[in-house]
This record gives structure tokens, sequence and C-alpha cells, in this order.
């Protein structure tokens, strides 16, 4: 199968995957994966998907720190990040962003935490993976402000949250959310996204698309995802693929 699809969000150091990790990660490539984004968590996440990259070269790697995942000690936790920020296979700072879904968080510091790493990510030039959830205004907010670039991942916000991120240079990542029933608002956001300037992506071993949900989900499932998006865009599916792995391979700056 021609490897087309690039999924610019994955999470396969996840323990959904802890049995067969090596056996998933080594049929990707024949499924039609050309490449795929580790997206980190935490220091110790990031220092796990960096090793997995030097084991498969269709891997790249992120490091950053979620906002459900606060430290204990920032400026430490911090410290190692920028330090593995300088590994070679590292091409993003991410998953970094604001979560205010569960009762308890703590805004204040997940605003500084955001804001510390656009600050690494724009001294050491890499583009972002930003979350986003129920935080839209704090979190537009602070792209306005910082104006880094990157992505904003597993979009599913209105047409209107789309174009005021579009204004700002980013991508916008789509995950199987757009195969789901309740998808009208994500749908309508694609179609007024320029083709150039949306990613796909699975966030797995999450969010499976029809007719895969409720089941573990990886990087080949993208497949069910283009066709919704192909839909939208009223263009073949392969196009979808080829479009959206060359938009990846732009905003992660790759030359392969």
């Amino acid at each position: 199968m021609e490897r087309l699809i690039f999924d610019t969000h994955s999470h396969y150091m996840d323990d959904a995957f802890v049995e067969d990790r090596d056996a998933v990660l080594q049929a990707l490539p024949e499924g039609g994966v050309a490449l795929a984004m580790l997206a980190s968590v935490d220091a110790a996440d990031s220092e796990q998907n960096l090793k997995l990259t030097e084991q498969y070269d269709y891997l790249l790697g992120s490091v950053g720190i979620h906002p459900e995942n606060l430290p204990e000690h920032p400026a430490e936790e911090l410290e190692r990040i920028a330090a593995l920020a300088a590994h070679k296979n590292c091409y993003a700072i991410g998953e970094i962003g604001l979560d205010y879904h569960y009762e308890g968080y703590d805004k204040e510091a997940q605003i500084a935490i955001f804001q510390e790493q656009i600050t690494l990510a724009k001294e050491l030039d890499l583009p972002v993976i930003v979350h986003i959830r129920d935080a839209t205004a704090d979190a537009l907010q602070i792209l306005k402000d910082r104006k880094p670039k990157g992505v904003v991942h597993c979009f599913s916000g209105s047409a209107e949250t789309a174009e005021e991120i579009l204004k700002l240079g980013m991508y916008l990542g789509f995950t199987g959310i757009l195969t789901f029933k309740n998808a009208k608002k994500a749908l309508r956001a694609l179609s007024v996204i320029p083709v150039d300037r949306f990613v796909l992506e699975t966030d797995c071993p999450y969010m499976a698309p029809v007719p895969y949900r409720g089941k573990r989900c990886d990087s080949r499932m993208i497949i069910e995802t283009a066709k919704a998006a192909a839909a939208v865009k009223e263009l073949p599916v392969e196009t979808i693929l080829q479009q959206t792995l060359e938009n990846g391979k732009r905003l992660y700056e790759l030359n392969r």
C-alpha cells in the first residue's frame, strides 16, 4: 500500500499498547503510514517517545507538558523538557495548552506553564501542538498574544474559532471525530478551512473513527477520517491523504 498517511498526533507509549507496541509499530508502514508524530504529556513521556523515534525512522518526537499533567515542581520539569528538546528527533513542543474540563483544575498554573512552553518553542524555533478543551477564550487569547507557529489538535470547535486560528497562521488537526454522528460542528469548521491548512490525526489509542468506535485506535484508521474529510472537500480520498501528508511535513518542517 502506498504510504500516504501522516498521523500528526499519536500516543504509542500509552499503556493501551503495552502488550503489542512493537508489533503494531512494525505493521504501520505496510498499512500505508508514512509518518507519525508522538505527542508527549510530561517529561518522562517525552523521554520515552524520543527513545521510540530511535527505533522507528518514521516516528517523530515532541516534548511537552499536557495541562492535565501539571508537575509538582514546574521549574524542574520545564528544565527537563528544554534539555530533551535538543534531541535530533524532536520536531515540536507538545502537547501543551489548557483544559478546564474536569473539576478542580488549576487555571493559573495551566496558563503559566502553557505560556512558558510557548516561550521555549519560540526560542527553539519549533512549532507547538496545542490542546484546548473547554478553554477556548483563554487559549485563543494566549495564542494571539504569543503568536507561536504550530497546530491546534483534535479540533471540534466552531467555524468561527477555526477562522481565528487560521488568522494566526496555525494549522488545525482533525481526528476520528469527523466520522461521529454529532460531528456537525467539526464538519462545518472543516468546510471553511483551506485544504493546505489542516492535518489528520488519530490521538490514538483514543478517538477511534467509525466503524472502529470503542476499539483501540492506531494510525491506519486515519483512512476513515480521510474519507469524511474527502466528502466535505469533494475531493478523492487519495488527494486528501497526499495533501495532508504535505501539510504535516510543512507543519513540522520536515525535509523528507
